[in-house]
């Protein structure tokens, strides 16, 4: 039982962040437009995610300091505030885009206009992050958050044709109403979506916040690898579901009520009620570790007193910053910008980002002055050197795709 309690920070990881509002709408988009033509990058990212946040959880494991504190002392000021001002900023969109994601999954319900949900959304955040304990915060939205398994079982419920769905995941076709720039820029915002830099910095702050050890590191594997493949299973499975009903009759995913109609189709007002509490749940999820992250990477650059485990009033700096991120989030959505859209450009940018965040993890865990005899194998150093040459490939090419496909278009 223990074991299983033990996995609730991967759970709300894969949940509320690699299953954030980015990869459902990111994946549906993708499903409706190229099939399954882009499901490989999924596992890709999958993986990537996991070589990463395993490095930062077993940094924060061996040295009991979270990521960005011993990225400042090891790199110096000058290239961690590059790192910082990068993550803060794609935080910053990421944090806009699950508030708006929590006021879209209370339109499905209730039917009342986002914008009226926004300041509700923003409010409940910070109330949870003010009055819950880490522990209870992360167990609720991760359990709750699997409701989300119904994107799943609505494949099944469908029954495709699972050797065309097969086929076309393993040997892609890009359709003849796309284009290649078009297909490799959607195939940067998949992969950026599903490493975006906030998981790391949360899945390190998160381990030092329930005092894990050297006696921790297997707990922490066992996090990473059921936390992020679930996560991947259900995007695969989000796209399968818009390849499946929405390809054929060309509907364009452009709003987070058409993610759903594949799911009313298969389970009818069942499903959709599974649905609703599972976005409302993963969207919540993701804005309480992105409204967190916004408070880890400061207060850690900083050398301010910060965690959950702190009373407010001992770490005012660390909740301050979070208040703020979250007004300004909300702000920025009062002006009637359109979530989805928000959404859109945070997966890109955080791709852009990626190099920043994923570089600093890879020098740490290979410095025996934090990490003693727990540094990186070779083994694991080898694939993680070829996913810097990915990163940084997908960093470099984002702009120009954004700028000759005119953001996917």
């Amino acid at each position: 039982m223990k074991r299983l309690v033990g996995v609730a920070l991967g759970v709300l990881t894969a949940i509320g962040g690699f299953l954030d509002i980015g990869d459902i709408v990111t994946n549906a988009v993708v499903g409706s437009r190229f099939g399954m033509a882009l499901v490989w990058v999924i596992p890709v990212g999958v993986l990537g995610i996991c070589l990463f946040a395993n490095m930062a959880g077993r940094v924060a494991a061996v040295s009991g300091r979270a990521t960005f504190e011993i990225i400042r002392e090891r790199l110096g000021a000058r290239w961690a505030v590059v790192n910082l001002g990068a993550s803060f900023f794609i935080n910053l969109m990421t944090l806009t885009a699950e508030i708006g994601g929590i006021a879209l999954a209370l339109q499905l319900a209730s039917g009342i206009g986002p914008l009226m949900w926004v300041p509700v959304a923003a409010f409940a955040v910070w109330l949870v992050i003010w009055r819950v304990r880490f522990s209870i915060m992360e167990n609720v939205a991760g359990i709750v958050g699997l409701s989300l398994i119904v994107f799943a079982v609505a494949v099944f419920l469908l029954k495709p044709d699972w050797g065309a769905l097969a086929h076309a995941a393993v040997l892609p076709a890009i359709p003849d109403t796309e284009s290649l720039p078009v297909y490799w820029y959607y195939a940067i915002a998949i992969f950026g979506a599903a490493m975006t830099p906030y998981e790391v910095f949360f899945f390190s702050s998160g381990a030092v916040e329930e005092g894990w050890t050297v006696k921790d590191l297997a707990r922490s594997r066992m996090n990473v690898l059921v936390g992020f493949p679930l996560g991947g299973i259900l995007s695969i499975a989000i796209a399968a579901l818009a390849t499946i009903t929405l390809l054929p009759q060309q509907i364009q995913v452009e709003s987070l009520s058409q993610v759903a109609l594949p799911v009313a189709e298969a389970g009818g007002k069942l499903a959709v009620a599974f649905l609703i509490v599972g976005l409302v749940a993963a969207t919540f999820g993701a804005a309480l570790e992105t409204t967190l992250s916004s408070g880890y990477t400061l207060a850690q650059f900083f050398g301010w007193s910060w965690g959950k485990f702190r009373r407010p009033a001992a770490a005012a700096r660390f909740h301050l910053v979070m208040i703020i991120s979250l007004f300004v989030g909300a702000m920025i959505l009062a002006t009637g910008v359109d979530p989805i859209l928000v959404t859109e450009y945070s997966v890109v940018f955080s791709a852009i980002a990626l190099p920043l965040t994923y570089l600093p993890i890879l020098i740490v865990s290979n410095d025996p002055e934090y990490m003693g005899e727990r540094v990186n194998t070779r083994k694991v150093n080898a694939v993680a050197q070829i996913y810097l040459v990915i990163i940084l490939a997908a960093s470099l090419s984002a702009i120009p795709l954004m700028v000759i496909t005119g953001a996917g278009q």
